[in-house]
């Protein structure tokens, strides 16, 4: 059996939960919002629940050795960014505003209202069901562009060194990464020293947050 954590029961949460749960695949799906009325519609989809803050919720129940098979981030803050933040303490992996001349690296890069920097190759809004076909855009027919997880990786700008999860996308418009992938970050972040910036990025968009380690 397959095993997915859904952090975040709003709009996206329960947008993905629907679409897995049609698929014709063994799945066990947990959905954890702190807001115990927005669980209401994931039990409706046969989703388990758990009514807690989703960042407690993967500090305390995530380890190398148990987890999920997949986590889908569902909530409005950077979910890696802030669980690494409170694995290594936020006395010592502290935020950092970006300059604003690494926002030349980003495409299309849009502030975000708790300082992260959100990217897109996409200047609309793109259709909820894109399946990221390898060659052409789904919303325009033009050629693809470069993996935003790829451009992210590469940027280079007065040392400040860049940290990307990729979202792999588990279906039409939803992505996840493994548990594996945030103890990874996790372990590159604490050997770090000196600005740096996390990102999760798909093929199309991404969520950048910049950051410190102190001592």
């Amino acid at each position: 059996m397959e095993n997915i954590w859904i952090i975040g029961a709003g709009k996206f949460g329960l947008r993905a939960a629907k679409w897995l749960m049609k698929q014709e695949r063994d799945l066990d799906i947990l959905m954890v919002d702190r807001d115990r009325a927005s669980l209401v519609d994931a039990q409706g989809l046969g989703c388990r629940t758990s009514a807690r803050d989703g960042i407690d919720f993967l500090c305390s129940r995530l380890t190398r050795g148990a987890g999920p098979d997949w986590v889908v981030p569902a909530v409005p803050v950077h979910l890696a960014w802030e669980w690494c933040r409170r694995h290594l303490g936020r006395d010592r992996a502290v935020s950092l505003d970006l300059p604003q001349g690494i926002k030349s690296f980003f495409p299309n890069p849009m502030d975000g209202p708790t300082g992260d920097i959100y990217v897109s190759h996409a200047d609309f809004i793109c259709p909820p069901n894109c399946n990221e076909p390898d060659d052409r855009c789904t919303k325009t027919g033009k050629p693809r562009k470069p993996d935003m997880f790829r451009i992210l990786a590469e940027v280079d700008w007065k040392g400040i060194v860049p940290f990307v999860i990729q979202s792999q996308q588990l279906g039409p418009g939803v992505g996840g990464y493994r548990p594996s992938s945030l103890f990874q970050l996790r372990d590159r972040v604490a050997a770090h020293c000196g600005p740096f910036f996390v990102a999760t990025a798909c093929r199309c968009h991404g969520v950048v947050s910049g950051g410190r380690m102190i001592g």
